[in-house]
């Protein structure tokens, strides 16, 4: 009967490519078919796609054959995340902290949302420098990457000095925290204005 539900949800796409996509994600992931309907109901396909920045052929064919394999640290990145199961309505101002809270009150619905081989270290992840104290909003480890992600939340406007603060702590724990078998540390600064990102990208491509 569970098999039977998988099907009907996947049948429901008429797309060959996308189709195949979910049948893999599915069995790589171990998707209840809870998870499948959502996943698909928040376009986990088409974000995937577009993370990049651009859409392809190869990456399509990549999605169809083989799920989202993560093998590099853009794999990890989706564009945008999708966090419906907060319930916070779209128009509603929220202060990072209660994004925060929020967030580890939901930390499983958050993990499948982040994708494969998330584990959660903490909030508020303390750093010294200088005899100043600095707090990583959320630190999580990728068992796969075999690197630490620190994920800083803004909601209001995204500045240059947040990105810099960011780079600030990947760099402490490049030196400070990583064991030998570490992989870079990978900063994700989740927000809702993305000006200043696009700009960079813009910059990138011309």
């Amino acid at each position: 009967m569970e098999y039977r539900s998988y099907y009907c949800e996947l049948l429901l796409i008429s797309e060959d490519d996308k189709r195949s996509f979910y049948e893999k994600e599915c069995v790589n992931a171990g998707w209840s078919v809870r998870e499948l309907k959502r996943q698909m109901e928040t376009s986990l396909y088409e974000r995937l796609l577009l993370s990049s920045g651009t859409e392809n052929k190869e990456r399509v064919l990549e999605l169809a054959l083989n799920g989202n394999e993560i093998t590099k640290p853009s794999d990890i990145i989706k564009d945008p995340y999708v966090f419906e199961f907060l319930g916070i309505p779209e128009d509603k101002p929220v202060l990072e902290s209660d994004l925060e809270k929020a967030l580890v009150e939901h930390i499983e619905k958050f993990l499948l949302e982040l994708g494969k081989g998330f584990m959660f270290v903490g909030t508020q992840q303390r750093i010294t420098l200088g005899n100043e104290h600095y707090y990583v909003d959320m630190v999580f480890y990728n068992k796969i990457l075999h690197s630490y992600v620190l994920i800083e939340l803004k909601t209001k406007k995204l500045m240059p000095a947040a990105v810099g603060q960011l780079n600030m702590y990947l760099n402490y724990y490049e030196e400070e925290v990583n064991e030998e078998s570490d992989n870079p540390p990978i900063g994700i600064v989740l927000c809702t204005d993305r000006d200043f990102l696009e700009k960079k990208r813009e910059k990138r491509r011309n």
